[in-house]
């Protein structure tokens, strides 16, 4: 149920990455998890450090949630040296 919006769509991205995480268990097991992303909102949500608001609970509850289980960790990268970004049409 994602309204559109880049931090919704932000928000669905980083759910589907992690979902992607936990239907492979097995391939990432016991490794460390580091996610980086240029979405300074999202990450500053996600590590505790802006206040969320109420449309955006739900969303980082589950990445909460998510961290429970697989303690990955989540930094910001700048847009221009984002290579999922930056790279995207090269």
């Amino acid at each position: 149920p994602f309204k559109g919006g880049v931090l919704h769509t932000e928000y669905a991205s980083l759910l589907t990455l992690l979902e992607f995480v936990e239907m492979n268990g097995k391939i990432f097991k016991g490794k460390e998890i580091e996610i980086f992303g240029d979405n300074i909102h999202l990450i500053s949500q996600v590590n505790k450090k802006i206040p969320c608001t109420y449309e955006f609970t739900a969303l980082l509850k589950k990445a909460l949630d998510y961290r429970k289980k697989y303690k990955y960790k989540l930094g910001w990268v700048p847009q221009e040296n984002n290579p999922s970004t930056s790279l995207l049409f090269d």
